[in-house]
């Protein structure tokens, strides 16, 4: 994984439509075009829908920043997303979640060690992202504790940071030379 599939777009290069995307993508909280939007930016509509869906996701619900990184790193993990993962286990630390927790992970294992919210989090994430379902006794146990609109956002985490794995792994989006990158799950 040395060059991504999609071309770098530049603003000559781009579309009305695709710069008026990437400007928005630019002037957000992210600041900047990284991660899938360069690939995503081929289907401008999409890209538009995708980068709001991902700044609510990221930037303004309720779950903790520590905990909604657990969800992701638990999908970036699902989906062997090394450009997913790169990032955001940099984020997932600043964060406040434990370099244990996020290598535990990495390697394919439960961390021994977490804060009951923290175990909530990792349960409902992996099994929903590894069963593709959800059992009563995780539902009653992630809506007792985060309510409804908790089991919601951890969904939503799932599902669009899901989106995103699947596009950096089409794109082949490199990870920076000297990152570790994910070993595959055997």
């Amino acid at each position: 994984m040395t060059e991504p599939r999609f071309k770098t777009l530049t603003p000559e290069t781009m579309t009305p439509e695709q710069r008026r995307v990437a400007e928005a993508i630019v002037k957000g909280p992210r600041g900047g075009m990284r991660g899938p939007f360069n690939a995503l930016l081929r289907s401008p509509g999409l890209a538009d829908v995708a980068q709001k869906l991902g700044e609510h996701v990221r930037f303004k619900m309720a779950m903790p920043a520590p905990l909604r990184e657990l969800a992701i790193l638990l999908t970036a993990r699902h989906w062997t997303a090394q450009y997913e993962w790169y990032a955001h286990n940099q984020i997932a630390r600043e964060a406040g979640l434990a370099a244990d927790i996020c290598d535990a992970i990495a390697a394919g294992k439960r961390p021994a060690k977490m804060s009951a919210d923290e175990a909530i989090v990792y349960d409902f994430c992996f099994e929903l992202l590894s069963t593709t379902q959800m059992s009563d006794a995780t539902f009653a146990r992630t809506r007792e504790r985060f309510g409804e609109a908790g089991v919601m956002e951890l969904t939503g985490t799932c599902g669009y940071y899901s989106l995103v794995a699947m596009v950096l792994n089409v794109d082949r989006q490199p990870i920076p030379e000297g990152a570790v990158p994910l070993k595959p799950l055997s």
